[in-house]
């Protein structure tokens, strides 16, 4: 492998309570009961605007939505390291691997993405860095891979998207680059559709093909 691109919520950090915590916080702005844990998290990975959509239904308007956003990037920017916190052995497997380019692509805001991976010690492993809003269109659209494989110079066939759901193995089948899902996200269920080439359930895994397939 010549190139390795994590996904973020649900694969490098568990950050499920602190964005559960931030649209709690912007349902009870909006004068809604909030959602329980497992359901957020099973609403994450297309984004804070889907998610905040979803969340408060199809009776509010477009308005509604962008002042509940803004409220929910807010309240969450500032409370993102509250309870987040890297999967046990993922450090572990990064370090095995920092030899490699290693990137981070995910919805989540750049300013978001950036403090959390700066304020878990990360910053060192990942030659770069793509959110949300990094591009024209989200994951599962390809165009974080197609930018980091020109950056790179990293081989197609040589490379791998790691994520924790569908639309991680939909965003490497649409650049046309492997997919490795992981079993301790937050929608491991959705590989029933959208079966991943590799599936791992520790870093250390990824890790042992990686060096594998090197040697």
């Amino acid at each position: 492998m010549s190139l390795l691109i994590f996904d973020l919520d649900g694969t490098l950090v568990d950050s499920k309570a602190d964005i559960a915590q931030a649209l709690n916080a912007t349902l009870g702005m909006m004068g809604l009961p909030p959602l329980s844990l497992d359901l957020v998290g099973s609403m994450v990975g297309n984004g804070a605007p889907v998610l905040v959509r979803k969340a408060l239904g199809p009776s509010f308007s477009e308005a509604d939505v962008a002042r509940a956003l803004q409220f929910f990037l807010t309240y969450y920017h500032e409370h993102l390291l509250d309870h987040t916190c890297a999967y046990p052995g993922v450090k572990e497997g990064l370090e095995r691997l920092r030899h490699l380019p290693m990137a981070v692509l995910t919805n989540k805001p750049i300013r978001s993405t950036t403090a959390i991976i700066q304020g878990l010690g990360f910053s060192d492993y990942f030659f770069r860095m793509y959110g949300g809003d990094s591009f024209a269109a989200k994951k599962p659209d390809p165009a974080g891979i197609l930018a980091l494989l020109k950056e790179s110079g990293a081989a197609r066939e040589k490379t791998v998207m790691v994520g924790d759901s569908y639309v991680d193995v939909r965003t490497a089948r649409n650049a046309e680059v492997r997919a490795c899902g992981v079993a301790w996200g937050f929608q491991p269920e959705s590989f029933a559709q959208d079966p991943p080439d590799i599936l791992i359930s520790r870093m250390d895994e990824l890790a042992d093909y990686v060096l594998k397939a090197a040697s």
